[in-house]
């Protein structure tokens, strides 16, 4: 099949495959197999081109010329300082308008994005995690000796073949002024975006990975409480910009949105949700339900051969209805708060869509859909008398779930031992509609005060159990 930039453009997100595009070297290039799609701006595939396969850019949006320069200056930069990286093998404009751009293809090679997700642990006690992170930030320390920065600094734009590690992304590199290591605020503040891709959890093994980076690059002045402050900033930047993503049509999330209704599901389980999504009642129908109270109505389903969890967020008439319809809905406040906890590694069953039912602007009913965790809760799990503390496995999770929050700043406004499950060894929180997330110091100490003191009355004054949590929940 042969094709042209404006096909691609109109293609959206299904571009063809075997596709055949005559480029200006008279050499065709065949496309076997799309790696990225971002419809009607860019497109990565597999291909043939003169005998080899190579990776193909495609820029095919209005204006790509700016985006294909950067990539190819990148490219340069990186092969300029000796940083390893694919060879930049063609480069040109695309029939019917648009960039191209050809480099070397490595068939066996892994992103160290890949490798890391198949970790069975990536804990920071994990060897492996931290040599993946290593391994990194000895590439990062290379290109910050040259004047170097990588401004997309990420795990997926490392690439290990054998025992090469590559360096990718040439759209994203930028030379400050190269052959001279970058000053410090500049290396700092790029070390930070790349820990700041990481879980919380991983700022304790700064100081000890910062070791890997300076014996390649002696950086004067780097200091590891300086540096955190930079990651935290970072990762807040990061977790602003991702539940912002979460609601709007992207890679990750497709969105619905009209005059009398907003729905938004996880990409991977739009097919499957579909008739959910249409009619979310239809679960409700003779069905035995998890709650049924005025304000929500909870159901469990099987779709799509998997369990998952339905929730209604009623309006019970009219006066309550005037209480709502101009603020966000409870379901809409879930599943941030579901996606902020999974950003911040705290457990929770995965959200997969939210649906409100509008009038204009303003709300109705809504629903959200999540995965089923089958877990007992923590009086199930626990002795509800608090007779006994828990074991050492709870009490570590439990600890860990409790110090998480803190450091986040989260409260969760209704911490009953009932929405805290017991699954894989984990803590799971549930039942999320007035979690919150405090930014200033005052308001975090005083919600947090208020979980706290919630928790510990699951279990009678005067108990073990309860004397036990006093003992050891953060203050």
């Amino acid at each position: 099949m042969s094709s042209s930039t404006a096909r691609l453009r109109d293609a959206g997100r299904t571009p063809p495959v075997d596709l055949s595009l005559q480029l200006a070297a008279g050499k065709p290039l065949l496309i076997r197999q799309w790696l990225r799609i971002l419809p009607g701006k860019r497109l990565v595939g597999r291909g043939e081109w003169n005998g080899q396969q190579v990776l193909a850019k495609l820029f095919i949006a209005t204006g790509a010329e700016r985006h294909w320069q950067r990539e190819s200056v990148g490219i340069q930069a990186l092969q300029r300082a000796g940083i390893t990286t694919p060879a930049l093998l063609d480069s040109g404009e695309l029939p019917g308008g648009g960039r191209y751009l050809l480099t070397e293809y490595l068939p066996g090679a892994q992103s160290l994005q890949q490798l890391w997700e198949r970790l069975p642990d990536r804990s920071p006690g994990s060897p492996e995690a931290v040599a993946i992170l290593q391994g990194a930030l000895e590439a990062i320390a290379a290109m910050h000796a040259q004047g170097l920065a990588q401004t997309d600094l990420h795990l997926g734009n490392f690439l290990q073949d054998a025992q090469q590690l590559y360096v990718i992304d040439g759209d994203a590199i930028e030379a400050k002024e190269p052959g001279k290591p970058l000053g410090l605020p500049m290396a700092q503040s790029n070390l930070a975006l790349f820990f700041a891709q990481l879980m919380p959890q991983w700022d304790q093994q700064v100081d000890h990975l910062l070791q890997s980076y300076l014996a390649c690059h002696p950086l004067p002045g780097l200091q590891s409480q300086h540096l955190l402050m930079d990651i935290h900033a970072q990762r807040q930047i990061r977790l602003d910009g991702f539940l912002d993503k979460t609601l709007r049509d992207c890679s990750q999330f497709a969105v619905e949105r009209s005059c009398n209704r907003f729905a938004v599901v996880l990409r991977s389980e739009q097919e499957t949700l579909a008739s959910l999504l249409a009619a979310p009642d239809s679960v409700f129908n003779g069905k035995p339900l998890l709650k049924d109270g005025g304000s929500s109505t909870v159901t469990r389903a099987t779709v799509g051969g998997r369990e998952m969890v339905i929730k209604r967020y009623n309006i019970k008439g009219f006066g309550h209805w005037l209480t709502r319809f101009w603020r966000p809905s409870r379901a809409w406040n879930s599943w941030l708060a579901a996606w902020r906890l999974e950003f911040l590694g705290i457990a929770t069953p995965r959200p997969l869509a939210m649906i409100e039912r509008r009038i204009g602007p303003w709300r109705r009913q809504a629903w959200l859909i999540s995965e089923y965790c089958p877990g007992p809760n923590l009086i199930q799990r626990l002795d509800e008398t608090g007779a006994t503390i828990p074991d050492p496995v709870i009490a570590e999770a439990l600890l860990r779930t409790f110090n998480q929050l803190v450091a986040a700043g989260i409260s969760h406004g209704d911490f009953k031992a009932t929405n805290l499950l017991w699954q894989d060894d984990q803590v799971v929180l549930i039942d999320l509609d007035v979690m919150q997330a405090h930014r200033s110091e005052a308001g975090r100490r005083k919600a947090w005060a208020k979980d706290r003191a919630r928790f510990i009355r699951n279990w009678p004054a005067g108990s073990a159990l309860a004397q036990w949590l006093e003992s050891v929940m953060p203050r």
